[in-house]
């Protein structure tokens, strides 16, 4: 039996065959395409008019020619030269109402005739409409749950497309969906990193600056648009409420106030929810010290590569940030910057500030030390400019914050002595290297330059330099001082002596084994108004476990809780101490974090306690808070954040002269902020009720009223009688009762 073949089906055949008869013959054929390229243009106008309207049997015909002039439009390229403007103009106006099968086809047809070099390249607004539509798709479905499905297949596409031709430009495409999907929180794994590491290792000079930039100010750009949109203008509950009341209730607001209370409940609920765990790209990489190796070796280090000096700094950066943060070893790192170590160097302070991102303290310090003697030689000198020496102080201590054994002491001795210097920038500079090395190492000062804190903690042993490679322990810092203010906390909840003696005499002997409330052991026979100590000590208590007389100092209890001092009057008791006791009780750690679990209340103490205990309270009050500022800045300051040319250049634009129209911009902004603090309260408030659109009250608005309008009323109450000043003193007394005019409603 014969197949019966519908109309839409031999016209599928006929162009088919058609199609097949071109590619063999075109010549032959050229009137066949011309009548067909006839059909598509007349199938064209009626869709432009009526794209929604269109009928699927219309659509399906459509969708054919379409397909039968992209496989064939080389072989009539001036029949078909404005074929291509118009699949893209199509794109353009009707990309939402077109149907997707035919959607696809136009898509895949620009992409055939681009493969035919037929098309020079998509138009900038096709390529800008293709861009917005992967964002918001991708968008649109993250947006309840993350798809994980849909993420693979897009990530998968985005990385065969870099890694199939590493020295074509598409990559660029690439670097710019993976970031912007990075930026708002859609792409947060670590597959996204790994597109954006073969980015930075790509051949094209615009995909490998795209790629480093990412890993450089990707995470920067998300907290950025996380705050921006956590800052937006907060909406007055209060103030709508109240103009609820006064003005007249329409339905437009009540509208308007249904979707604030809406807005409001929709952030409070955002609130609620636990924040996620933004990594940074750096710590999602899998293989940091490879990257490392590789980028230096192929854009460094290789003599043919094409980066320029500004594109080789901002890879430099990322190398150094990579071997900071992980800890990495790159021993021809520190040599390759040998060259670049002099002040005529351009944007030498980048490099200055990527030698010390790179520096840690697992660099041998006999790496370091020429590095060091070099910016020494070359920056810091008599003959050198102020803000050139001041750059090299502060790039030495940087890099000496990192790893203090790159010092020796001849050269330290020598900077130091710089802080008797005229200009003020390089003054503070060494001032800076004096106070670090104070901490960390205070015997390579002179002893005049050591200072008291520091002398007293060498004389005691408390001050110690790390050797290389030696790791401190790893505790919580500050943590005894939240010890010991718990433990101030339950003293004063505890009842005082006098109490406990009282209520000791009231119960009598009863509960003999409650009467030890605190801890301490008390002698009946003793006077419990002495407030001294008690000698409980025995000769059998003092014999060791193997009867030797090996006499233990002696035990003095505590009567009087107050007391926080113990003296030991017997001196061959104190020679008897063992040292190990000695150094056990001086170097005392805080079991706090190994027998309870932190609150977020004990942590906001544990920092308040830190703070407090950084600044010296001796100090007068403006110095107090200036240095309680700067100890909060530089605990903000995170391992992550990158060491940046300003923060190295740091105090050289004290030692540059300000002209003077500089100057006079200076004392103009100082005056507005001295006429701001000068301000009263009242002033203050008022403005803040302006900016915030508030109303005035009515004693403020009559205090503006013009003179001349308050004499009339002025005139009416000294003409009123006894009877109508009686009723107004009684009717402002009922309104007073009832709470005003309106009353006390809501």
């Amino acid at each position: 039996m014969k197949r019966k073949i519908g109309a839409l089906e031999k016209v599928e055949a006929d162009l088919s065959s058609l199609q097949y008869k071109i590619r063999r013959d075109p010549e032959s054929y050229q009137g066949d395409f011309i009548t067909q390229y006839g059909q598509y243009e007349a199938r064209r106008e009626i869709f432009l008019e009526a794209p929604t309207s269109a009928t699927d049997k219309g659509i399906i015909s459509f969708r054919d020619l379409i397909d039968l002039i992209s496989h064939v439009a080389d072989c009539y390229p001036a029949i078909t030269k404005r074929f291509p403007e118009d699949l893209i103009t199509i794109l353009n106006l009707h990309h939402e109402q077109l149907e997707p099968e035919l959607r696809e086809k136009i898509v895949g047809s620009l992409v055939l005739l681009r493969r035919k070099e037929l098309l020079d390249s998509p138009s900038k607004s096709l390529r800008g409409l293709l861009y917005k539509k992967c964002i918001s798709d991708l968008r649109n479905s993250n947006s309840k749950n993350t798809n994980h499905r849909l993420n693979r297949t897009f990530q998968s596409a985005l990385y065969n497309l870099l890694t199939s031709n590493r020295s074509s430009s598409k990559g660029l495409w690439v670097v710019k969906i993976t970031r912007e999907l990075w930026k708002r929180q859609i792409w947060t794994d670590s597959k996204a990193v790994e597109i954006m590491k073969e980015a930075s290792l790509a051949d094209n000079e615009k995909v490998v600056c795209g790629g480093v930039r990412f890993f450089l100010g990707g995470d920067k750009e998300r907290e950025e648009l996380e705050d921006e949109s956590s800052d937006e203008d907060a909406i007055d509950m209060g103030r709508i409420k109240h103009q609820m009341g006064i003005n007249k209730k329409t339905k437009k607001k009540a509208r308007h106030m249904e979707a604030a209370v809406a807005t409001v409940k929709r952030k409070e609920r955002k609130k609620k929810q636990p924040h996620p765990l933004n990594f940074s790209a750096f710590h999602l990489l899998h293989d940091p010290q490879g990257f490392a190796e590789t980028l230096f070796s192929k854009h460094l280090q290789n003599s043919k590569s094409k980066l320029n000096l500004e594109q080789k700094l901002l890879v430099l950066q990322l190398v150094s940030r990579l071997v900071g943060l992980h800890k990495l070893t790159l021993m021809s790192l520190y040599s390759y910057f040998i060259k670049y170590l002099t002040p005529r160097q351009p944007s030498v302070t980048s490099f200055l500030a990527s030698l010390a991102q790179a520096t840690h303290n697992l660099v041998p310090p006999d790496v370091l030390e020429p590095l060091v003697q070099k910016i020494a030689n070359e920056f810091v000198s008599e003959a050198a400019a102020a803000e050139v020496a001041s750059a090299g102080l502060n790039a030495i201590r940087e890099i000496c914050v990192r790893q203090p054994l790159a010092m020796n002491d001849t050269l330290l001795q020598d900077l130091v002595m710089y802080r008797k210097s005229k200009d003020k920038g390089v003054m503070m500079a060494a001032k800076g290297l004096l106070g670090l090395y104070r901490e960390v190492g205070p015997d390579m000062l002179k002893k005049r330059d050591r200072g008291k804190d520091a002398a007293m903690g060498l004389r005691n042993g408390l001050r110690k330099v790390q050797r290389f490679g030696e790791e401190a322990v790893g505790e919580i810092e500050g943590l005894e001082l939240l010890e010991k203010w718990k433990e101030a906390e339950k003293q004063k909840k505890l009842p005082t002596h006098e109490s406990r003696e009282e209520a000791h005499s009231a119960e009598g002997h009863s509960d003999g084994d409650d009467e030890d409330d605190d801890g301490w052991e008390v002698d009946e026979d003793s006077d419990s108004d002495s407030g001294g100590w008690l000698d409980v000590s025995s000769d059998e208590d003092a014999k060791g476990p193997d009867g030797d007389d090996n006499r233990l100092p002696k035990k003095l209890k505590h009567v009087d809780s107050k007391e926080e001092e113990v003296e030991v009057d017997d001196e061959e008791d104190k020679e008897n101490i063992p040292q190990t006791a000695i150094e056990a009780s001086a170097e005392k750690t805080s079991t706090l974090a190994t027998t309870r679990i932190l609150t977020p209340a004990d942590l906001a103490k544990l920092q308040e306690l830190r703070l407090a205990a950084s600044v010296n309270n001796a100090l007068p009050a403006a110095q107090r808070k200036r240095a309680a500022a700067a100890h909060q800045a530089a605990l903000d300051r995170h391992r992550d954040d990158p060491l940046t040319a300003a923060e190295i250049e740091g105090l050289a634009s004290l030692s540059k002269k300000s002209t003077k129209e500089e100057r006079v911009a200076a004392a103009k902004e100082g005056k507005t902020d001295r006429d701001e603090i000068r301000k009263s309260t009242t002033a203050k408030r008022k403005e803040k009720k302006q900016q915030q659109g508030k109303s005035t009250t009515n004693r403020e608005k009559a205090r503006k009223k013009s003179f001349m309008m308050t004499l009339g009323k002025a005139k009416g109450k000294q003409k009123q009688s006894l009877v109508d000043r009686g009723k107004v003193l009684k009717a402002h007394k009922e309104r007073g009762k009832r709470g005003g005019k309106r009353g006390n409603q809501g």
